[in-house]
């Protein structure tokens, strides 16, 4: 059971440093907020609570969150809180180049510094697309005020001829599916127009859905909230009571500090291998514990997923969508069988006040093909994979779920890209010596090597590969791939081939095992060869001179520690900071 005891109330909150006095300070501050019309008894001392809104048009996925904001906005008035909404960096995997991963940590800082610089004592995180949910999550740890999330939801099912489309998943299947003639690009066009038919983000188990699960997993948003679908009027209802819940949550004084435990981020390692999630997780959670001080490593994904079978059946792993997820029950049916599995801290808390066992251990399964029982899972060591070796130092990633079984044990032939300009200027060249034993391997493509870690690690295959009916090979980069794709792809290679990693020296011919039973990923020369070739190296990516590039490129840190700026990592707290006038 949580130890955590409620603080008193009442008593005074940070917010009247700014509006609780008769000093010229005190009414400048009051007087000027007055001007939208706000009431004088709004500030007698009653929580202060900011909803920041990563709404944008430019993000598609959060475009409907201002009708979210607003329900919001009833529950903290019905709970006696003074709603205050503002914006924030919204960082969009759709539209943002060379990749959203680059402005993660720049909406972090937004979030931060417009958490501690304003009159607030909560705040209510609206996110969404798949960058805003670990970004407004490592801004408000940082700070440390009640916070709890809001998640936009999923778009309904993407329809195309009778077949569900996938958000991305479909995409990645049917642009291989040209190159190896099996699609006309007439259809694809037509296809085009049935994958993004609502509101919403990803309706696969993509980034989006699965950071909204690991921020419900970890406690910080209300049980239920993950599979949602944005169009869906439970979307506003729990919007709503999340309103409510943070005025409560500010006279609790409950903390993200006090919720995302050792204890939850555990649950939350084990929560994303039973529903297939994203390996973009394995970065986020870790960036978001070295904000609260929470020492978790690769070696904690391995050990704490590796026996964890996934039990959702959704693209990309499996058959189904995020719609159909959220009529099975959703993530609290995953949560509770993982329970009854002896998989669970049960006595973790949540943002409701309660364990995450009392949130869940009545909730019933609504259909056994979407969340599968145990004995029927569709992987049955579903957690991410991490891979060492020589090629790998600190550390690669890989999703069995989403694997080939034939390809998990492979020795090949590189065939070695230097960086993504390389990649598409040779992979459909029909005189490309490659097969499908071979493995493709790119380069630079890590977070100093894009810059900003692209999700291009899940290369499409040549067309001549493609055209024997081959669609998986082994891929081996230091780059991300989308939550949405599938393959045997090796990700996250560490360290980057940009800072001088292994991966810089493969060359063409070189031979490489995986063997993802043993978690190795080894480079087969000598030793003393690898020595030289490192000794030898020179970096083949320039290093910006100036801009937030320069800042990202000085600054972060490697994928094994969660990508951030070495100077964010830690809780800076909520002090007040001195006047302004």
């Amino acid at each position: 059971m949580s130890t955590f005891k409620p603080a008193v109330w009442p008593r005074k909150l940070r917010s009247t440093e700014w509006f609780g006095g008769n000093s010229r300070d005190h009414i400048y501050h009051r007087s000027w907020m007055k001007n939208q019309g706000l009431p004088a008894d709004l500030f007698d001392g009653r929580p202060v609570i900011g909803i920041c809104n990563t709404w944008s048009q430019l993000t598609p996925c959060n475009a409907h969150l201002r009708d979210l904001a607003e329900r919001v906005k009833h529950g903290i008035y019905e709970a006696g809180g003074l709603p205050l909404e503002f914006p924030v960096f919204s960082a969009g995997e759709s539209s943002l180049r060379p990749t959203a991963m680059m402005y993660r940590n720049m909406a972090a800082m937004d979030v931060e510094e417009a958490l501690r610089a304003n009159p607030l004592d909560g705040v209510v995180l609206l996110a969404g697309c798949d960058k805003t949910t670990p970004a407004l999550l490592m801004g408000a740890a940082s700070v440390d005020i009640p916070a709890i999330v809001v998640s936009g939801g999923p778009m309904l099912n993407g329809w195309f001829r009778g077949e569900r489309v996938g958000s991305g998943t479909a995409l990645w299947q049917m642009s291989e599916d040209i190159k190896a003639g099996k699609m006309s690009r007439e259809d694809f066009l037509e296809a085009e127009q049935s994958m993004s038919r609502s509101p919403g983000s990803c309706n696969t188990m993509g980034t989006a859905s699965t950071m909204a699960s690991m921020a419900e997993a970890l406690g910080m948003a209300l049980s239920g909230n993950a599979a949602i679908p944005a169009v869906d009027s439970r979307r506003r209802v729990v919007a709503h009571l999340t309103g409510r819940r943070i005025v409560q949550m500010v006279k609790d004084d409950l903390k993200p500090s006090d919720i995302m435990t050792r204890q939850a981020f555990e649950n939350a390692i084990r929560v994303n291998g039973s529903i297939g999630g994203s390996t973009n997780a394995v970065i986020h959670l870790l960036a978001i514990a070295g904000r609260v001080g929470v020492d978790l490593t690769l070696d904690d994904w391995d050990r704490l997923g590796q026996d964890i079978p996934t039990i959702v059946n959704l693209m990309p792993s499996g058959k189904y969508l995020m719609e159909e997820f959220f009529y099975a029950g959703g993530l609290p049916v995953v949560i509770r069988m993982l329970g009854e599995g002896g998989k669970l801290h049960k006595g973790a808390l949540t943002v409701s006040g309660e364990t995450i066992w009392e949130e869940v251990k009545d909730v019933r399964n609504w259909n056994e093909d979407v969340i599968r029982p145990v004995d029927k899972a569709l992987t049955a060591k579903g957690g991410i994979a991490v891979l060492r070796g020589n090629l790998a130092p600190r550390g690669a990633v890989l999703k069995p779920s989403a694997a080939s079984p034939h390809l998990m044990q492979h020795r090949g032939r590189a065939v070695v890209f230097e960086d993504i300009d390389d990649y598409k200027a040779k992979i459909n060249d029909e005189s490309l010596d490659i097969d499908e034993n071979c493995v493709m391997v790119l380069k630079n493509c890590g977070p100093r090597g894009y810059p900003g870690m692209a999700e291009v690690g899940n290369m499409g295959l040549p067309p001549k590969v493609l055209r024997k009916g081959i669609t998986d090979m082994v891929r081996i980069s230091d780059a991300r791939m989308s939550g949405t794709a599938y393959g045997t792809v090796v990700l996250h290679t560490t360290p980057e081939a940009a800072a001088g990693g292994p991966l810089a020296v493969v060359r063409n011919g070189d031979m490489i095992e995986l063997d993802v039973e043993a978690r190795r990923i080894h480079l087969d020369i000598p030793d003393e060869e690898l020595r030289q070739r490192l000794a030898e190296w020179k970096p083949t990516v320039e290093a910006p001179t100036s801009g937030y590039i320069k800042l990202f490129h000085d600054h972060v840190e490697g994928a094994d520690s969660g990508a951030d700026f070495d100077f964010l990592k830690g809780c800076r707290g909520a002090g007040i900071p001195k006047d302004s006038h």
